[in-house]
């Protein structure tokens, strides 16, 4: 499994950013796929989750009405459009791809960063 965000870096506070996520290596259609995030000094957490084919998601409380995670299985990647981004978004956020509840691979992060 293998897994490439891109997209990430500075945005001004209430403005948009959309991460991809290409993956290769595995049938990607097969997998669930997740995005999360993980602050300096905090631990990662969960920000969304999409179904194999879609048809399901998921956020945080806190992303929810902000953020929209989508996919297109014919390009083997996975999206997160943020929108309305706030300071308290700022993390490294990573993409991965999970089968029977279990994680199977994670790509590297991708910065977002959100200051004025």
């Amino acid at each position: 499994v293998q897994l490439v965000e891109s997209g990430g870096g500075w945005v001004q506070p209430g403005g948009s950013l959309k991460l991809s996520c290409a993956g290769s290596g595995f049938t990607f259609s097969s997998y669930h796929m997740s995005w999360y995030r993980q602050a300096p000094g905090k631990e990662r957490q969960l920000v969304a989750r999409i179904t194999s084919a879609g048809g399901s998601t998921n956020y945080a409380d806190s992303v929810k009405g902000r953020f929209t995670i989508s996919r297109d299985n014919a390009k083997n990647t996975m999206y997160l459009q943020m929108n309305s981004l706030k300071p308290e978004d700022t993390a490294v956020y990573y993409c991965a791809a999970a089968q029977r509840g279990t994680v199977r691979g994670w790509g590297q992060g991708t910065q977002v960063t959100v200051s004025s």
